[in-house]
């Protein structure tokens, strides 16, 4: 009897539920998954190597906040970036909540080296 109630209720709950960010695709239809290997570019290695020095320097503690951060972003943001860029943008938010750099630093360092790859 009790199973029955909790099919029912679960059901109703169906009914109700909402995805909960950008990063919720479940249930959704969506585009095939590459699963191939390929090989990490030169930034995309820079973020990783980033991510690992924030969690050694002690800046970011544990996944769930980087989680949390990366699925933040907001969807007309989040669903334009590929993984990795979802972590720089994570890093970056992080490092700001932390205090180690301000926002105006960051965009200021953003728009310098934007400035600088259009001049290469």
């Amino acid at each position: 009897m009790i199973g029955i109630r909790f099919l029912h209720t679960l059901d109703i709950m169906s009914d109700h539920l909402q995805r909960i960010g950008p990063h919720d695709l479940g249930g959704l239809p969506g585009e095939v998954i590459d699963r191939s290997e390929h090989d990490f570019t030169f930034w995309e290695r820079r973020v990783d190597a980033m991510m690992y020095l924030l969690f050694k320097k002690g800046i970011a503690k544990d996944w769930s906040r980087v989680r949390h951060l990366i699925e933040s972003l907001g969807p007309d943001i989040y669903e334009k970036l590929s993984y990795y860029e979802r972590w720089a943008g994570a890093a970056g938010a992080l490092l700001v909540e932390e205090g180690v750099i301000s926002a105006q630093e960051l965009e200021q360092r953003i728009s310098e080296l934007k400035s600088r790859a259009r001049e290469q």
